[in-house]
């Protein structure tokens, strides 16, 4: 990979600097691969594709559905899942399809998907004119989610806010462990979109709101899905600028100027190509006006010349087709290929017709688009399947089940979901604290995400939707019985989405019998993923309020568990909570790791990836503008969320005592060291410093805030250590005015917790 290609430009005195600030924006950057290796690879690959014929090459870039080979006319239509041979040799033979996805509406157990691919490579390996494996992709976004009893850690959010880059990384080997133990190497995850708006559906598959914060966890999910012992492929999603709707609704506009895409938008995506990402799945809505599956900007000068991108860009569900029943920037489905492919695609996600390979037979054989254009996708898609070891080994599932440890992915699994946890309140006043509960406490629960497993997982959890209970685990606890056998004796009273003012009566009622010490109620949103989940109203559910309202009413302690993916508004209802946690989607071990935070088994440790909005229409992310600031009454007071960006408490306090850098100013070329004096007040902590910088005066109004490093740190019970940041001065410029990193002189200010510093930037 050519990494000066990924460089950014550094505008300082008027010269510009190629590569400057490439340590900054791509730091880990994957090795090249070794010369020898590389040769080896492409005199393969010319010799596979010599020997194709054009309508080998169509078939390649096309790629359907699981459920068109099934029997049966509609999605798991006949049970359990029978692969249709007639229409097999129709799709893989005949219209020699390369790539196969999904699940078929479902998850299934190891033994029935190492079927499903015994019999696809067969063909395709045995009967297809080239021989050429199928490359199948799935969608195992929080571990091999379509697998029958497979290990499921937190959703990405979670892990975001676990802040434990390490522990994403052997999350996404365990992971690629299992999902290629089933005989399939291509996984459509990470998601490197930012959650910026809480009212995107897809808000809880990000990893929060900051382009570093993603950037870090992106790098390293790619990194252990790829760099682990089996050949495995990570998909980048989705690119870009996808989750910053208009709307807020899943697949509709965005409207971002070049600037806010360039310095937000891709870091993400430059740092996860860096480091070796084998493939990029295109944004579904549109952007600025243009689809991004027909933007040539996009997909070629950005991705591919910007970014150095090499790899295999592939289209998302059914997008292509969409340029003409949604976007209307086609007038016919072959025109939309035409456009598609022009653009820069390489594999259509059809998914559910076959006209796909013959209506781009025709546009080639009508001089539409060249050959050549074909071959270079052919090629990247060609390479992609040889890099994943499918031409030696179509199957490969024998070294990763040897490989695979389910015991050490479970208690990661379970580490996770734990860090992940996020203690956001703990007692109405500073000294009346709830949080952990005592041994013996009489612990009364309630609410609608209390007794179900779905609700610890979510999406993409068995089934697309995550909502049927017949696909996921009979074995993993829900968060009431995890938490009745942690205090036993604790009551429940059953209570559902939607309830009713009798059923909150009741509920209220029986809470006032049993007379218990506190009250755990687990609220939250039910499952959804991507357009089923747009909202018009990000506050809670009403009935989950008047739940709140109606137990703090009978005097006992209220503790409030969300699971859900987003943030819902609350702020009429905050004051009468005692303690608040936000429990995001932990996985199957999230009943565990609730109860043993309730129980005060492990120190909560969990910081918000996000800011969360006191009210429904305002949600300002934590690096807005000054102007965001300015209330009505003109003071510099209108950014109040309910909770801010990166916070989090823990049962033992610590406190910043000092922050300091080693001068007081610096050169473009040097490096700031930044040293944070932390300390415990009182017993063990587990905390994580955020060093955030803010511009004075730029030419380019300057965000209040901006994340530039951060680090978790454990201390022992009265521990006392000092941090060190060291911050390269060229991250500290901004996109300028004429789109190139800028670096200007001044003072900029250094923050962590409630120290600062300033520093000036002096130019030679």
């Amino acid at each position: 990979m050519k990494t000066n290609r990924l460089a950014r430009r550094v505008r300082i005195q008027g010269s510009m600097l190629f590569g400057a600030v490439l340590a900054v924006v791509v730091a880990g950057c994957g090795a090249p691969r070794p010369t020898g290796e590389a040769d080896a690879r492409e005199a393969f690959v010319d010799s596979v594709l010599q020997g194709m014929a054009l309508e080998d090459k169509v078939g390649e870039m096309t790629q359907l559905t699981l459920d068109m080979l099934l029997v049966g006319e509609t999605y798991a239509s006949v049970e359990p899942h029978t692969l249709d041979t007639a229409e097999m040799r129709r799709i893989l033979v005949d219209l020699r399809v390369g790539s196969i996805l999904n699940c078929g509406g479902h998850g299934v157990e190891e033994d029935v998907w190492r079927g499903f691919i015994r019999e696809i490579q067969r063909l395709a390996t045995e009967e297809k004119p080239t021989g050429i494996p199928v490359l199948y992709g799935i969608d195992a976004v929080h571990g091999a989610t379509y697998t029958t009893d497979a290990v499921l850690t937190p959703q990405q959010l979670g892990l975001a806010a676990a802040w434990d880059t390490a522990l994403v990384r052997e999350l996404a080997g365990h992971t690629a462990l299992e999902v290629r133990a089933s005989g399939i190497p291509w996984n459509f995850s990470p998601v490197l979109d930012l959650g910026r708006d809480p009212r995107w559906p897809r808000f809880w598959e990000t990893f929060g709101e900051d382009p570093r914060a993603v950037a870090d966890n992106g790098e390293a999910m790619v990194r252990g899905y790829q760099e682990g012992p089996v050949p495995f492929a990570a998909t980048l999603k989705h690119f870009f600028g996808y989750g910053s709707t208009v709307s807020g609704k899943d697949r509709t506009q965005s409207l971002l100027p070049e600037r806010v895409l360039l310095s937000h938008h891709l870091p993400p995506f430059e740092r996860a190509i860096a480091a070796g990402a084998a493939s990029v799945m295109v944004n579904s809505g549109e952007l600025n006006g243009i689809p991004v599956h027909s933007d040539p900007w996009v997909l070629q000068d950005i991705l591919r010349v910007r970014c150095g991108f090499e790899g295999v860009v592939v289209t998302d569900w059914e997008d292509v087709k969409y340029l003409v029943t949604r976007h209307r920037v086609a007038a016919d489905y072959k025109e939309a290929i035409r456009m598609a492919v022009e653009a820069g695609i390489d594999m259509a996600m059809v998914p559910t017709d076959t006209e796909f390979p013959g209506l781009l037979l025709e546009l080639v054989r009508e001089g539409q688009i060249s050959e050549s254009r074909i071959d270079e996708s052919v090629r990247r898609i060609l390479r992609m399947k040889y890099d994943l070891g499918l031409f030696e080994d179509p199957l490969g599932w024998e070294a990763a089940e040897k490989l695979h440890n389910r015991e050490a992915a479970a208690a990661a699994a379970l580490k996770a979901a734990e860090g992940s946890l996020t203690l956001l309140k703990n007692g109405k006043d500073s000294t009346a604290t709830v949080l952990p509960l005592a041994p013996g406490t009489r612990v009364w629960v309630s609410g609608p995400t209390a007794d179900g497993v779905t609700w610890l997982n979510g999406g993409w959890t068995g089934t697309w939707q995550g909502a049927d209970t017949a696909y996921v685990s009979t074995s993993a606890p829900t968060a009431w019985e995890a938490l009745s056998a942690k205090f036993p004796g604790a009551v429940h009273a059953p209570i559902g989405f939607g309830a009713t003012a009798a059923d909150i009566d009741a509920a209220a009622g029986a809470c006032r019998r049993a007379r218990p010490d506190v009250a755990v109620l687990f609220l939250g949103e039910q499952t959804y993923t991507e357009k089923p989940g747009d909202i018009e109203d990000l506050s809670l559910e009403p009935a989950q309020q008047e739940l709140i309202r109606a137990v703090a009413a009978t005097g006992v302690p209220v503790v409030a568990v969300f699971l859900a993916g987003r943030p819902r508004t609350f702020d009429a209802v905050e004051p009468l909570l005692d303690a608040v946690v936000m429990a995001y989607l932990p996985g199957d071990a999230g009943g565990e790791a609730i109860a043993g935070l309730l129980a005060g088994e492990f120190n909560p440790r969990g910081r918000l990836p996000f800011t969360w909005p006191r009210h429904p229409s305002s949600h300002t992310p934590y690096d807005h503008k000054y102007t965001d600031r300015i209330h009505t009454d003109f003071s510099e007071k209108a950014h109040r969320p309910q909770y801010p960006y990166g916070f989090g408490l823990g049962y033992t306090a610590t406190r910043i005592v000092g922050l300091r850098t080693d001068r007081p100013s610096y050169a473009p070329e040097d490096t700031v060291r930044v040293e944070v004096d932390l300390e415990t007040l009182g017993g063990a902590a587990d905390e994580v410093l955020m060093l955030f910088s803010s511009d004075s005066v730029a030419s380019i109004t300057p965000p209040v805030a901006r994340l530039e490093a951060w680090r978790r740190v454990a201390l022992p019970a009265g521990g006392r250590e000092t941090v060190r940041f060291d911050v390269p001065v060229q991250q500290l410029g901004f996109v300028g005015r004429d789109l190139a990193w800028t670096l200007e002189p001044g003072r900029v200010g250094l923050r962590c917790g409630n120290q600062s510093v300033a520093i000036d930037i002096e130019m030679p």
